[in-house]
């Protein structure tokens, strides 16, 4: 008892613990299955535990990816920026929808993946940066997790337009990012592996003349030799050479 005690004060509330976990902790499968049927766990699916009687939202399932599983999965693109409070919009539909970013490489387990939240989770898989990721802390249903920076989200959300995200959109979240830090741009920009979501980005921070853009050596910047279509039937921007809104043109 005295070990399933010690579990218990290090283990946050409303958080998943795994068997690796325990494992760690020195309690083996047999011992998880006796604390279980003593009452002092309850399953979670395979290979994941929780408190008895306590409920499990889908930012403590994915604390324990972050935390115990040192998975890269993280709150990002169009989720993140909600979070932080950047994007002021009214969301339709009755359900919530999270937008999770991580790599390829990772197969997430069942337990999280194919269990049916309250909320849409939606995955992303991309490398997207080669070495980079600036995330931040941010507590969500009582839990810390970690969740992509400004800067980082905003690359997401582009990386996503035009086929799950929107033009309008974009301009919207772009004219209101007035604070983002340049020395965090610099290195995200330099470490995207999406010549179209460098493109686009510096073209909407340009269109809306953004402080921290005079602060930028994009001359650094990797943008790619080839034209690239980002909307159909759209009007060419020779400067970042990708295709943009014919509303975008200018008299």
């Amino acid at each position: 008892m005295n070990k399933i005690n010690q579990i218990l004060q290090v283990w946050p509330e409303k958080t998943v613990i795994t068997t690796e976990w325990l494992r760690e902790k020195g309690v083996s499968r047999q011992l998880a299955d006796s604390y279980k049927k003593s009452g002092w766990l309850e399953s979670f699916g395979m290979g994941a535990y929780k408190r008895p009687h306590e409920r499990i939202t889908w930012a403590g399932a994915l604390y324990a990816l972050q935390e115990l599983g040192g998975f890269s999965i993280h709150v990002g693109g169009k989720s993140a920026l909600e979070f932080i409070g950047l994007a002021h919009f009214i969301r339709l539909g009755k359900n919530e929808k999270i937008l999770l970013w991580k790599k390829p490489s990772e197969k997430l387990p069942r337990w999280f993946s194919k269990r049916k939240w309250k909320s849409d989770m939606i995955i992303r898989s991309a490398n997207l940066f080669g070495i980079e990721n600036k995330l931040i802390k941010m507590e969500i249903d009582g839990v810390k997790l970690n969740v992509s920076s400004p800067e980082q989200a905003i690359l997401e959300y582009l990386y996503d337009l035009p086929k799950r995200e929107g033009w309008d959109e974009a301009n919207y979240l772009m004219e209101g990012l007035m604070t983002l830090r340049p020395n965090v741009v610099q290195m995200l920009l330099a470490d995207c592996n999406s010549i179209k979501v460098k493109q686009l980005f510096l073209y909407l921070a340009e269109k809306y003349d953004h402080n921290w853009l005079k602060r930028l050596d994009v001359s650094e910047i990797d943008l790619g030799k080839g034209k690239r279509q980002v909307i159909k039937g759209g009007i060419f921007n020779k400067k970042y050479k990708i295709t943009i809104p014919e509303v975008e043109r200018e008299d």
